[in-house]
């Protein structure tokens, strides 16, 4: 298993990444990374940063060499499932983007030790986000091809028009498969 503060990957050329838990210092750099990378809705700099600090445990941020952002997600126990890690956000830096850098996140989450009795993933995800689209098939298909889709809030029911609908993806994983 591993560790549960920070993971540093043995061949660096392949992937420079450090993963670790975020914490209040990193509030500000979450809040600009997110704000370059639409169509991820920006949220309160004060909510980037209760973030880093209520959900620890269940985020993740990954840094290059230099100590700079490179990724960042953030996610939450399901108040009314407390089996599920539910994924708020995944922003990746553009120059991070296209080496697999969200599923590594990802199955790092899953990995931690306060993961070990999540049994399933859910995220939401716009239909025009296909990058998300993604990453999520990808880790139902590590997990067995289980995953189910539906909608979550509706853009005429939900959002009056003014955001697109967004599709709740649940995803049972196996920690067997990590």
């Amino acid at each position: 298993m591993m560790s549960d503060t920070e993971t540093t990957f043995p061949n660096a050329s392949i992937f420079p990444y450090r993963l670790r838990h975020p914490n209040h210092q990193d509030g500000y750099a979450i809040h600009q990374l997110i704000a370059r990378s639409p169509p991820l809705d920006t949220n309160s700099l004060y909510c980037n940063y209760l973030q880093t600090i209520h959900f620890q445990e269940t985020s993740i941020l990954a840094e290059n060499e230099q100590g700079n952002l490179m990724g960042f997600i953030s996610g939450y126990r399901h108040p009314q499932k407390n089996h599920c890690l539910f994924i708020w956000q995944v922003a990746i830096h553009p120059s991070a983007r296209g080496v697999g850098l969200p599923g590594v996140m990802l199955t790092e989450l899953l990995n931690r030790e306060t993961s070990s009795s999540i049994t399933a993933i859910e995220t939401t995800i716009s239909s025009g986000n296909q990058a998300s689209w993604a990453v999520f098939h990808k880790l139902d298909r590590l997990h067995g091809n289980q995953g189910t889709v539906s909608c979550f809030l509706d853009q005429n029911e939900h959002f009056q028009n003014e955001h697109d609908t967004e599709w709740l993806y649940h995803i049972p994983v196996s920690h067997s498969l990590l």
